[in-house]
């Protein structure tokens, strides 16, 4: 069997061939670190360290690129409105220590880092470069108003509206910016021109005058920078499908460059039958998460629906996934003890060839689409298969089946065994998933302690009451705050 993958752009699944044997080249958009990550980033980063590690159990050496966008409307919005507030932290500075955020979540349930994760302020010069061929070819403009903005040409490019298969006639105005000095409303910003409320160090000189630049540019500059002018395969969530990915596509193939050979967008998450928004009030950010579940459960959790359907969280999601992933550890643990009394150990995690134990039903999901609950299911059986060899008595079926279990673990990035979740529940001291944790319940207390400086104690509790209910408590001493779990 061949891979075969969703393609977006096609709306068809299709036939999966990297354009160099054994290699592939995977961009995946990263996040905005404006403010703390919650369940949509981890499932995301989650789907796509899932593929990986896939191709790399089938023989691929995977360049993996997940950018950071560390300079955004949002992300200066947030600091000035902190600081008006009487914060002393600069975007820079707030960018950076929520990029550290998203890291340790990420690291905490077991998203191997990605080859290279670059940031848009490091490849500002990249940006302009692009922009500039751009104009040259006739499909950007500098804005009528003499600033320094510069804009898409959408009227100059018959294609737009390729990816998510729109007309330009049934496009609503750009919202990345404002209206000013564009030919077109759904002309979209390559580059800002500076703003005086604005700070300095949030902006660049560039030979249409000092700005910075726009979301979607960063993709096209930082895809083709790290992966060349086509790679094989773009992901992100499919919330970015219009407009980002479908500016992203247009401004890259302007500029002549074949860009992505293949498009895959997973699904989004819902929270109580609703998606999930900030405006609801419904998100679940990491840190409540992490502390109501271990990581490597979170993992099962995050990972188990189809990547391209929508991750339906409810108030008994977590405990479902512990028990299902409690039935998988205790099989482990039954045939351990067989194996050890046999002779013949249970290949560790990274021991030896895991793709040549697989079964056919598992490696059959994973070439249909990365089908991971069929996966799972696989995995389940072989599970039941194993327990039921051990009551009869049959050793070596009972041992074959662990073989297979723990190679399936193992491609999945789930095998308990593995150092990362070694310790009990996961989180002794001093290990990631601790860290992590650690890092993410400190950033809140932090913004509580700020919010209490700033008398704004309706917020302070409010940060409060969030933790108590994901199980964090908090003890406020002379030598400052501390926090256990309840």
């Amino acid at each position: 069997m061949r891979q075969r993958i969703y393609d977006s752009r096609a709306q068809q699944v299709v036939d999966f061939e990297p354009r160099e044997e054994g290699r592939i080249g995977l961009y995946v958009c990263g996040p905005t670190v404006q403010s703390a990550p919650h369940i949509g980033h981890l499932r995301s980063a989650l789907v796509y360290d899932q593929m990986r590690r896939w191709f790399t159990a089938t023989g691929h050496d995977v360049t993996l690129i997940r950018n950071v966008t560390d300079i955004d409307d949002k992300i200066l919005d947030h600091a000035r409105d902190a600081q008006q507030s009487g914060s002393a932290e600069q975007w820079w500075a707030l960018a950076y220590r929520v990029e550290r955020e998203f890291t340790a979540a990420y690291e905490a349930i077991g998203v191997l880092p990605p080859t290279y994760e670059p940031r848009a302020t490091a490849n500002i010069a990249e940006m302009i470069a692009l922009i500039e061929r751009l104009i040259e070819r006739g499909h950007a403009y500098r804005a009528a108003d003499g600033s320094a903005s510069v804009y898409f040409d959408t009227a100059s490019w018959p294609e737009y509206g390729a990816l998510t298969r729109q007309s330009r006639e049934q496009m609503d105005a750009a919202a990345d910016s404002e209206p000013v000095g564009k030919r077109d409303p759904r002309d979209f910003a390559l580059w800002k021109a500076h703003r005086e409320h604005e700070p300095v160090s949030a902006s660049w000189e560039s030979p249409w005058g000092r700005g910075r630049p726009g979301w979607h540019i960063e993709c096209s500059a930082m895809a083709t920078r790290y992966l060349g002018e086509q790679f094989d395969i773009h992901g992100g969530g499919l919330d970015l499908r219009f407009p980002h990915h479908e500016n992203e596509l247009a401004q890259s193939q302007a500029a002549g460059h074949p860009f992505a050979r293949h498009w895959i967008h997973n699904g989004l998450v819902n929270t109580g039958g609703q998606k999930m928004s900030k405006s609801l009030g419904n998100s679940l950010f990491a840190a409540d998460l992490l502390a109501a579940a271990r990581p490597v459960v979170l993992r099962y959790f995050l990972g188990s629906a189809h990547y391209r359907s929508v991750l339906e969280f409810s108030d008994t999601s977590l405990a479902e996934a512990a028990a299902a992933f409690e039935r998988i550890e205790g099989f482990l643990e039954r045939a351990g003890k067989l194996a050890e009394a046999a002779g013949a150990p249970i290949p560790a995690p990274g021991e030896g060839d895991a793709a040549s134990r697989l079964p056919a039903a598992f490696v059959e999901a994973m070439l249909d689409d990365f089908a991971v609950p069929q996966a799972l299911a696989a995995l389940h059986g072989a599970v039941r298969a194993g327990n039921a060899a051990i009551d009869s008595a049959d050793t070596a079926t009972a041992l074959a089946r662990a073989a297979e279990v723990a190679a399936m673990l193992d491609v999945l990035g789930l095998d308990p065994r593995a150092d990362s979740w070694a310790a009990p529940g996961g989180s002794a001291p001093g290990d990631a998933s601790a860290s992590a944790l650690d890092h993410l319940v400190r950033a809140l207390i932090e913004q509580r302690a700020e919010a209490r400086a700033n008398k704004d104690f309706a917020a302070s509790d409010a940060i409060r009451d969030r933790l108590l209910a994901a199980g964090v408590a908090l003890e406020d001493t002379p030598n400052g705050t501390r926090w256990s779990l309840s």
